[in-house]
């Protein structure tokens, strides 16, 4: 719901010492509420905010509320409670949802009482009409008690001071503590309270449970310090807005940054439980689909451990991508269903609740002589907020990740319940709850392309009232706005919230165009992952004026200043000023949603250095040539406490030894020690056990999950990422192919010499790219000739692993002796894939893209294996198209699968197509040869142990660099401004 008032007036009284014996003296003031959110300006006592203790007053005759009902124009609320800021909007906020709203109010301060006010609320119903009815009365006086107690404000009964205050402070003097013991009485308490088990008969997964409320428990302490230090430190904080977040398990990453996974492991094992078989009782998040929504998530634990004053929104979706289910080789999609047991890592915030608006007309009024737009919506859906603690590793921060449910509004479904429309209540319900239950619908068609611009209004919508409330709780003057709030777009999601935040200065606080304008300027950096032109996100014209009308308006005004000026900047250039106008004209007419965010912004943000040159030579030349200090880089990263102290433990410990230290989980540059002991025989071969240990597990799952019993002293081949024809697992599965056919071409004593590996494949098609499903049957086909052919045996396996997700990757990743990174040069923005390889000690094969140069810059071109077209290269051999003669093998491979030599002759054949008669337009052919080169190396590296270990500890000790903790501190130093506000309590 708004933050706004509805009120127009508030009378503000400022009593003096009643022994004066003196009328008391007033100061009357007129203006709307929000801009008096913050009285400090009038108090002559501080309010106190970190006082943690609530003392319940009974709703009797000293209950801190009252009525009073024989007033001439209405029913008057009184209450009297100790002066917190941001008070009067709460109660504001939550009568309106139940139907009232307050016509005036009155706040008296009293010296006498240090730190106590009076307020006096006028309440009506919506219609302005007196509330005279015993019932609604008692609710409205009950929801006024729930408002202060929510609050966090201490009550205290006048006459009445001290034994009750100091008995709740007594009862939570002291953190929860985290010994064996106190975390078994914790679970315990669960179990029979929360779970409602009996404690002498429970199963894993209720154990699981019990454990997730006992740790959840701890994390809630440090979020609510954390927030009070916040607040009271009134740091600038940044929002970063993302509609992926990929998480994974919480429970594994929670007890591992809170330092206590020996505690609960030995309180379990005591208990009778495994904390490794509990572990695994949680399924993962679906709240996102790859490397960008990875990344969220790694970026979020990168903040809370630096001590950044952060917070993430994102959405909650009920069923978030999809589960990939894998019959006959086909892949066939399941909703995931991943909140059927619940989640206790969140919490509902059902209090927290704000109105986003869709539909309607815009019309034209004025107020005070100036003429202004107001938007009359024709559809309202409530969001309301789910938190879940981000807890940071070696400090007491924990922020806040913020995710939004839609729900029906309350107004349309009590309407129609009183009408007895019980089936077009029902309907409205689902009606509202789309919004939120899928990621990425799918947007072929017209019903898609509107429910994906509501689900990106909806989240920026919710997410900037909420944002904008926890500002004005604190400040007055929106001019100090950008000194206050940094807002990250991740990608273009997100920013249809300029548009968003525009209108709520224009028609809702007043500020006119200029001053908002500035304002939006200086909040907002964007941040892109895309690196063709033709990818880049557009809005039909049509949809929006439909949806968001009065957006429209803004979006066409922020575009015609924006040409007015450029044209003075560059003249008449007319085929320049049509690529940079955030309208594109054509039949049908677009935003160009980039455009928008570019114009809009500080700072354009590339996420590696290769990427950042695509951004200024090909996809916005136009836009660097006019702001090239708009324009950085800041490669991406991953967080090394998920995916090495988390993941990989017996590699956590192993280096721990080494260094003689554990700082580096923090201090990630310490990895770079590791080099001095790169030619250690010891270090090499304690290497070589964990690796083997990790490879045992992940064999172990390959044949709980296919049934394929593999060699452990196969090397394990991996690539793992979405399908898609620019990640090229096509060319993987050729060269597979290739190598099966090698094979079985060789005379007996030549296998001998044959390296042996287990190919490993992983990763979703999209639903509707029937390429890329191709491919995936493509793999089953080959992997059922391969593994059944007797002649190859253990020499060569092929897998696919089904339903890749993040608890996938941290066995995966961990037990993977080379990993492939084989998309076409230019096509990668990043690959934070790699960098989680590399971070395991598993060496790269890959093409020069994304940041794979930089990451050649850290450890050497010699401890990868580098093949293929590099980026300058790729148009000219796409010019020339079927001139480009493929190399003898990819032909035959090729025609293996033309003449169904793996079954499936016709399925496969428009598959060939797209790499055959000029039409490979991802150049596999052409780097067919050359990739066959790179994995000819890889065998002969493997067969030396010790250059393959010396190789793989250079890995390691190079990929500080690329850790998320590097690229947050970038992005707080050099876009957002912000600093560490570090918790101590």
């Amino acid at each position: 719901m708004s933050a706004v008032f509805p009120l127009s007036l508030l009378t503000i009284k400022y009593h003096q010492p009643r022994i004066q014996n003196s009328s008391s003296l007033t100061l009357l003031q007129s203006f709307p509420l929000p801009d008096c959110s913050s009285f400090t300006s009038i108090r002559k006592k501080a309010s106190i905010n970190g006082c943690k203790s609530i003392t319940r007053a009974s709703n009797t005759a000293t209950s801190p509320v009252t009525i009073e009902k024989d007033v001439a124009d209405g029913t008057v609320f009184v209450i009297r409670v100790q002066d917190q800021m941001g008070l009067i909007q709460g109660i504001t906020r939550v009568l309106k949802t139940i139907g009232f709203k307050i016509e005036r109010t009155t706040v008296e301060f009293d010296e006498i009482e240090d730190y106590f006010v009076t307020i006096k609320f006028l309440v009506t119903d919506l219609h302005g009409n007196q509330i005279d009815d015993n019932e609604s009365l008692m609710r409205i006086q009950n929801v006024l008690m729930e408002a202060i107690y929510g609050s966090g404000t201490v009550v205290r009964k006048a006459g009445y001071f001290g034994e009750k205050e100091e008995h709740m402070f007594g009862l939570m003097d002291g953190f929860l503590k985290n010994d064996p013991v106190s975390l078994q009485k914790d679970i315990l308490h669960h179990v029979e309270y929360t779970v409602a088990r009996s404690r002498f008969s429970f199963d894993d997964f209720e154990a699981y449970q019990a454990l997730s409320h006992s740790v959840r428990d701890r994390l809630i302490e440090r979020w609510h310090d954390t927030q009070q230090h916040f607040k009271k430190k009134d740091p600038k904080r940044l929002y970063f807005l993302s509609l992926e977040f990929l998480m994974g398990r919480s429970l594994s990453n929670s007890v591992n940054n809170l330092g206590i996974r020996d505690q609960c492991a030995e309180a379990l094992n005591q208990l009778g439980f495994e904390y490794e078989v509990l572990a695994e009782q949680e399924g993962d998040t679906a709240l996102g689909n790859g490397g960008l929504a990875r990344l969220s998530a790694c970026q979020m634990d990168s903040l809370a451990t630096l001590d950044y004053p952060a917070w993430g929104y994102g959405l909650r979706y009920q069923y978030g991508l999809f589960r990939q289910i894998i019959l006959d080789g086909y892949q066939h999609e399941q909703p995931d269903y991943w909140l059927n047991f619940g989640n206790p890592w969140e919490i509902e915030r059902v209090h927290v609740s704000y109105a986003v608006k869709f539909y309607g007309t815009v019309k034209e009024e004025v107020v005070n002589g100036e003429k202004c737009k107001v938007w009359i919506p024709g559809e309202t859906v409530e969001a309301v907020a789910y938190d879940n603690p981000i807890p940071g590793y070696g400090t007491r921060n924990t922020i806040n990740l913020r995710l939004w449910a839609a729900k029906p509004s309350d107004g349309y479904d009590i309407e129609s319940y009183t009408t007895g429309d019980y089936i077009n209540a029902i309907v409205n319900r689902q009606k509202a709850e789309i919004i939120s239950n899928v990621l990425y619908p799918d947007d072929r068609s017209y019903q898609g392309k509107e429910l994906r611009l509501k689900q990106q209004y909806f989240f920026v919508s919710a997410s900037l009232q909420d944002i904008i409330r926890r500002f004005k709780d604190d400040h007055g003057n929106f001019d100090n706005f950008p000194e206050k709030v940094a807002l990250q777009l991740n990608d273009t999601h997100p920013s249809i919230s300029i548009a968003e935040l525009m209108r709520v200065l224009l028609d809702e606080e007043k500020l006119g165009w200029k001053r908002a304008w500035d304002i939006v300027r200086q909040v907002f950096s964007f941040t892109t992952h895309t690196v063709q032109h033709e990818a880049l996100e557009k809005v039909p014209v049509d949809l929006m004026e439909s949806v968001l009308p009065r957006h429209l308006q803004i979006i066409y005004d922020i575009n015609f200043k924006f040409m007015e000026d450029l044209k003075k900047k560059i003249g008449q250039d007319y085929a320049r000023l049509s690529r940079m106008s955030i309208v594109e004209e054509g039949a049908v007419k677009n935003i160009r949603v980039a455009n928008l965010s570019i114009v809009c912004s500080h700072t354009i943000n590339g996420v590696s250095r290769a990427h950042s040159e695509l951004l200024k030579t090909r996809v916005f030349t136009d836009f660097y040539e006019l702001w090239p200090e708009k324009f950085q880089y800041k490669t991406n990263g991953v967080t090394q406490r998920r995916w090495i102290v988390v993941s990989n433990p017996s590699l956590c410990a192993l280096i721990s030894k080494w260094l003689g230290t554990d700082a580096w989980i923090r201090d990630v540059d310490l990895l770079a020690r590791l080099r001095e002991y790169a030619s250690n025989s010891d270090l090499q071969k304690e290497l070589q056990m964990v690796k083997k240990v990790n490879k045992l597990r992940l064999a172990e799952y390959i044949e709980t999950m296919s049934g394929v019993k593999v060699s452990l002293d196969a090397m394990f081949d991996v690539q793992i990422k979405r399908i898609h024809e620019y990640k090229r697992q096509l060319l993987n599965i050729l060269g597979v192919i290739h190598r099966y056919d090698s094979i079985k071409n060789m005379e007996k004593s030549e296998r001998r010499k044959v390296v042996p590996r287990v190919c490993i494949i992983g990763g979703k098609a999209p639903p509707g790219y029937e390429i890329a499903k191709k491919v995936i049957k493509l793999c089953h086909a080959v992997a059922e000739t391969i593994n059944n052919d007797s002649d190859v045996g253990d020499l060569l396996k092929l897998v696919f692993i089904p339903d890749y997700n993040v608890s996938v990757a941290e066995l995966v990743i961990p037990g993977s002796d080379l990993s492939q990174h084989i998309s076409t040069a230019g096509h990668e923005a990043s690959g934070t894939g790699s960098m989680k390889f590399l971070m395991n000690g598993c060496l790269l094969l890959a093409t020069a893209d994304g940041s794979t140069n930089e990451i050649i810059e850290e450890i050497g071109a010699e401890n990868m294996f580098i093949f293929g077209a590099k980026i300058n290269e790729v148009p000219t051999l796409r010019e020339k198209g079927s001139t480009v003669k493929a190399p003898l093998q990819f032909a035959r491979v090729v025609r293996m699968v033309r003449d169904g030599y793996f079954g499936f002759k016709d399925y496969f054949k428009s598959l060939c197509d797209t790499i055959e008669n000029g039409k490979d337009f991802y150049l596999v052919g052409a780097d067919f040869a050359s990739y066959l080169e790179a994995q000819a190396a890889v065998d002969r590296a493997y067969v030396d142990k010790e250059k393959w270990s010396k190789m793989s500890i250079l890995c390691t000790a190079g990929s500080g660099r690329f850790s998320s903790d590097r690229t947050i501190e970038d992005y707080a130093e050099k876009t957002w401004g912000i600093e560490p506000c570090k918790c101590n309590s």
